[in-house]
């Protein structure tokens, strides 16, 4: 089976409840096939559903380095009213391709196309592929350093996906906060079957990745900023019960522990709000800040395989935080290597190292 089916079962039924839900819209009614088309996608084997006529502000702005983005922004993309409409993708991230995908076969948002995430990750280490790798997976999708980019899902897969756009060199970026329960509280129409995404020839524009600087790929990576920097802080973005070593936190992973040096940030959920969006910046910081994290430390989030870390970073870096990292290899590959340096501590001891 595949890494992403493998995570434990209580973290994916939690993240269908609470991150941004697969749940059915209660108000739709099946009507006619359509076939709508944006800005790059076309869609196949369609039908839209109808949702109760919802008013609209268009006047919703949204800078660049905002990443998460409310289902009225993206509305007024959908419906031209964004300088963004001019030229954006939707992209329903999760894993396995789109034929298997029941729940974005059922309801997405128009025009959203299915990125299955074994796109961007490469089978050993399960970390970001090449650059060269990125490229053409930029180009499947039709998407440009220019293009606007917005991304949502029913896990984490999401927030990897958005964050892989961002090192890439994409420019405008957006998280949909809330995710597709949001879109369908708001009563926003959906529609069924597989939107085809319309590659382009257009190039990139940039060589990627245009922000290497993100990620830190490998164990000697982190021990190497450990070693060097005392102003480094490798933070943990697992359980609770994953971080003191009494779990793996995959089925796949038979070593439990945390590399070394770790911190514990705390696990994703705690990055959520009940609703499943994300929390404010201030949240962040005081989550961070109880085990002597700050935005003046130099940061790098990792969790098992580079899907949760991803959360804080963009929390982080929609803030302006200049000094934070994705440990890519994540415990995966940390505890692959013997002679890694492992740690069996609880988050407050771990703090006083």
């Amino acid at each position: 089976m595949k890494k992403k089916l493998l995570v434990l079962s209580l973290c994916m039924l939690l993240m269908s409840a609470v991150f941004v839900g697969c749940g059915s819209n209660n108000n739709e009614v099946v009507v006619n096939d359509v076939s709508t088309q944006n800005a790059n996608n076309t869609v196949t084997e369609t039908t839209e559903t109808e949702a109760t006529e919802v008013a609209v502000d268009t006047n919703v702005e949204v800078e660049k380095n905002n990443v998460f983005a409310s289902p009225e922004w993206v509305k007024n993309v959908i419906d031209g009213n964004e300088e963004a409409s001019s030229d954006y993708v939707i992209i329903e991230a999760s894993w396995g391709e789109a034929n298997i995908n029941e729940t974005y076969k059922a309801t997405h948002i128009p025009g959203a196309v299915h990125m299955n995430t074994d796109e961007i990750e490469e089978p050993m280490y399960w970390n970001i592929r090449t650059g060269e790798e990125i490229t053409a997976v930029m180009a499947k999708y039709g998407i440009t350093k220019d293009t606007t980019v917005i991304v949502y899902g029913g896990d984490s897969g999401a927030a990897r996906v958005a964050f892989v756009c961002l090192w890439a060199g994409v420019e405008n970026v957006k998280l949909l906060d809330g995710g597709l329960n949001a879109w369908l509280a708001a009563e926003y129409p959906t529609e069924e079957g597989i939107v085809e995404p319309t590659a382009t020839t257009e190039a990139f524009g940039l060589e990627i990745p245009a922000h290497p600087e993100y990620v830190l790929a490998m164990p000697e990576d982190a021990q190497a900023a450990m070693d060097t920097n005392e102003n480094f802080k490798l933070v943990s973005i697992r359980s609770l019960e994953e971080f003191k070593g009494e779990i793996s936190g995959y089925s796949y992973i038979e070593r439990a522990g945390e590399p070394a040096g770790a911190v514990w940030g705390q696990d994703e959920f705690t990055y959520l709000n009940e609703d499943g969006t994300f929390v404010d910046i201030e949240t962040a910081e005081s989550i961070l800040n109880e085990q002597g994290i700050t935005k003046d430390n130099d940061i790098a989030f990792y969790c098992g395989t580079g899907w949760r870390a991803t959360i804080p970073f963009l929390i982080a870096y929609e803030n302006g935080w200049e000094n934070i990292q994705l440990f890519d290899g994540g415990w995966f590959v940390w505890q692959m290597d013997e002679n890694n340096p492992v740690q069996y501590l609880s988050p407050e001891e771990a703090a006083e190292q």
